[in-house]
């Protein structure tokens, strides 16, 4: 009267390995929770989202902006908030003097075709301050003729100088 006791321990073993695999796949980011702006800058570029990501984190730093979010693997950087007439960064709230020249600027790289990455480019600035409401309800997209916007275009012809574009996208 041998049982076999072989499906009695295949079944704890295999709920054991789905929930190491669905552990592994998590979707941790640092990413924020939310989309870029569709109004935002697109451009693509000839490199890997990883390379353009480190690279952009050296490119903010040049522009002596200080990177408060990066992310190589993830693809994602983001400034403190910068003052556009002082040329400083502004760490907290508080210290934002001027809300209309101060500006945060968002990078995503996501991967495009191999070996290309789509990088939306999303500078903000916010017209006034409520501690009641979320930051990101109070932020729009900088106009064309703001010095944050010229920033922002700044870093697109530079990554264009450094990686080129696919001739598609020209």
């Amino acid at each position: 009267m041998a049982r076999d006791l072989s499906l009695r321990f295949r079944t704890p073993r295999s709920a054991l390995r789905i929930c190491l695999l669905l552990a592994a796949c998590t979707p941790i980011t640092t990413r924020p929770d939310f989309r870029p702006d569709p109004r935002a800058l697109v451009i693509t570029l000839d490199a890997r989202p990883e390379r353009v990501t480190a690279v952009l984190d050296s490119l903010v730093r040049a522009e002596r902006l200080e990177v408060a979010h990066s992310n190589v693997r993830d693809g994602y950087v983001e400034t403190a908030w910068y003052d556009t007439q002082a040329h400083r960064t502004r760490r907290h709230e508080r210290g934002i003097t001027n809300l209309g020249a101060t500006v945060k600027i968002r990078f995503w790289a996501d991967p495009w075709v191999p070996g290309q990455t789509r990088l939306t480019i999303e500078p903000v600035y916010r017209p006034r301050y409520d501690p009641s409401r979320v930051e990101r309800e109070l932020e729009v997209i900088v106009p064309k003729e703001h010095e944050g916007y010229k920033l922002a275009q700044r870093f697109v012809d530079k990554l264009k100088e450094r990686f080129g574009v696919p001739k598609a996208a020209q």
